[in-house]
């Protein structure tokens, strides 16, 4: 038996009745190899911290974030129940060790939010299986065959099986559908209690208003009146995301939302700096390559944009992944009705860029080019893609009617998502200039950042729904010479003559895969586009040094 594998099967059996496995003879033999590749993973991951800065708040307000952050704990343990609740298991067991072997396993387990290594491709680690499509939300052992098969056979379950608040189960020969207000009401019900008394404490009534919503949602899974509640407020000082909305978990469906949040307090500074791209969102989404029918007006819609600091965050929005903003939320419904929220991290935004994307592009891009790629050039995108999260069709017109694209499209839609909305922000960009309502001159800017950005991402492997997107991108744009390698310095650069032309063509067609639904050209097109050339991933050896994300550490206890 390989030595990790050992490791991690002697730790998991004695990790209920037994010391942390660094005190156990029999672990000490097999103790170096994947202490060593654990040791080897956590390096590609700065810790940063994410300080909390209460001097200008009453006593009142740190009342409440304190009610927040605690609301927050509750939906962190929730995610992993849905992840993996034995890596959660697994992670608690190893808290009260004093060995360094220990204390990076259990790092290294609350980096990933479970057993997977998210940068390859969820490969197991601590004597885990392969990773479940479904994570814990389906059977582990249901095959998409078998489902499609029973779906087919009982179409009136369709709806429920389907459903992005339901965990799927066996019951003899047949599966199930629980709802997620029942299946997790143990964490639900302190969770909503949090939230009711964090309303207590809020002296903004809407703010207050809002998190009575939501509180009660959380009970019910029907979020959408406190989505809309969420929309209608302006510019609060304090703000939260709280809900199951991203898909991230769910490989087999791709419809299973899994739970995440952060607590947000207002940078007003530069919030500011945001109304000058609000007013243009109804004209972007009308300007896009596609037919009218697919486009439905934005014309007196929500659009609200805030610059926050995050200095809490639990759930998805703090395993894997480091988001540094958010397009929410994502019900097609809300967006038709109303629109959306576009929240940018400001202390994760710094994070990502002083730390990652600038070290990045100096190592990988043409040193006449380096210069272009810039902290404002990266939010600008950015700001762009979030936008573009809400720009396109609402439902996709299929030959059964109109459907949830979710739906439509499957286990690809999260990288097909992130992927038109990188293009559509480049396109609107590209709109903006053209009106003189950007600076042309800034547009170059924009790309060389977006290639930064693209090098950053693509580490995390095509596995992961954005590093998915962003190998697509960079794939079909070298294709149509917008990006090129020099072999001789391992470097590359954007022609950017080639670029607009290359953006408009592929925002036509991942707006077209969205429009239609058209699963198998999606996936067809992902299977075309989808791979790791061989010259990048030998020229991404040179940033090996560069961490592939941060940690953050915040202020208040985590799990």
């Amino acid at each position: 038996m390989h030595k990790s594998i050992l490791y991690c099967l002697l730790f998991l059996a004695a990790a209920s009745t037994a010391p942390a496995f660094g005190d156990s003879a029999a672990g000490a033999s097999a103790l170096p190899e994947p202490a060593a590749a654990i040791a080897a993973q956590l390096k590609k991951f700065r810790t940063v911290k994410m300080p909390y800065d209460a001097s200008g708040l009453s006593v009142r307000e740190r009342q409440l974030v304190d009610k927040l952050v605690q609301a927050t704990r509750y939906l962190g343990e929730l995610f992993w129940q849905q992840s993996d609740p034995q890596g959660l298991a697994l992670y608690r067991s190893l808290a009260g060790s004093t060995k360094t072997e220990d204390q990076q396993l259990r790092r290294f387990l609350r980096i990933n939010g479970g057993r997977y290594d998210l940068i390859r491709e969820n490969a197991p680690f601590a004597g885990a299986a392969p990773r479940p499509p479904g994570g814990s939300v389906f059977p582990a052992d249901l095959t998409r065959l078998e489902f499609d098969a029973y779906v087919a056979k009982h179409p009136q379950q369709r709806e429920e099986l389907y459903s992005g608040f339901t965990v799927v189960q066996r019951k003899g020969a047949a599966l199930v559908a629980v709802p997620y207000h029942i299946a997790y009401r143990q964490w639900l019900l302190p969770m909503s209690k949090a939230l009711e008394q964090a309303a207590a404490l809020s002296d903004d009534a809407d703010f207050a208003h809002f998190l009575k919503l939501r509180a009660a949602a959380l009970l019910t899974d029907d979020y959408f009146a406190s989505d809309l509640a969420w929309l209608d407020l302006v510019n609060p000082k304090f703000d939260v995301i709280f809900a199951p909305y991203e898909t991230y978990l769910d490989h087999f469906l791709g419809v299973k939302t899994s739970y995440g949040a952060s607590v947000l307090i207002r940078n007003e500074a530069e919030s500011r700096k945001l109304d000058r791209f609000q007013q243009f969102v109804p004209g972007i989404q009308d300007a896009l390559p596609l037919s009218a029918q697919d486009k439905p007006s934005k014309k007196g819609h929500a659009s609200p944009m805030e610059v926050m600091d995050a200095p809490f965050r639990g759930g998805d929005l703090r395993h894997g992944y480091q988001a540094v903003a958010d397009n929410l939320p994502n019900d097609p419904r809300v967006h038709e009705q109303k629109g959306s929220k576009k929240i940018f991290f400001k202390n994760f935004m710094d994070a990502r860029v002083d730390n990652v994307i600038l070290p990045i592009a100096k190592l990988m891009m043409r040193e006449d080019q380096v210069a272009l790629a810039t902290a404002d050039g990266y939010l600008t995108t950015t700001i762009m893609h979030e936008i573009s999260h809400g720009l396109g069709p609402a439902f996709s017109r299929t030959k059964a009617g109109r459907e949830n694209i979710r739906t439509a499209v499957g286990a690809e839609f999260a990288g097909l998502e992130e992927a038109k909305a990188d293009i559509v922000g480049l396109y609107g960009l590209k709109w903006l200039a053209d009106r003189g309502d950007y600076p042309a001159a800034k547009l170059n800017e924009c790309y060389a950042s977006e290639l930064a950005g693209i090098f950053r991402t693509v580490r995390f492997g095509v596995a992961e729904a954005h590093g998915r997107a962003e190998i697509m991108e960079f794939n079909f744009l070298s294709e149509r010479g917008a990006i090129r390698f020099d072999a001789a310095s391992g470097r590359y650069w954007v022609e950017f003559s080639a670029m607009p032309q290359a953006i408009a063509a592929l925002a036509q067609e991942l707006l077209e895969q969205e429009a239609t639904g058209d699963r198998t050209r999606v996936e067809n097109w992902l299977k075309k586009y989808g791979s790791m050339p061989s010259d990048l991933a030998h020229a991404l050896e040179r940033v090996r040094d560069v961490p592939v994300d941060i940690d953050p550490e915040f202020d208040f206890h985590e799990l």
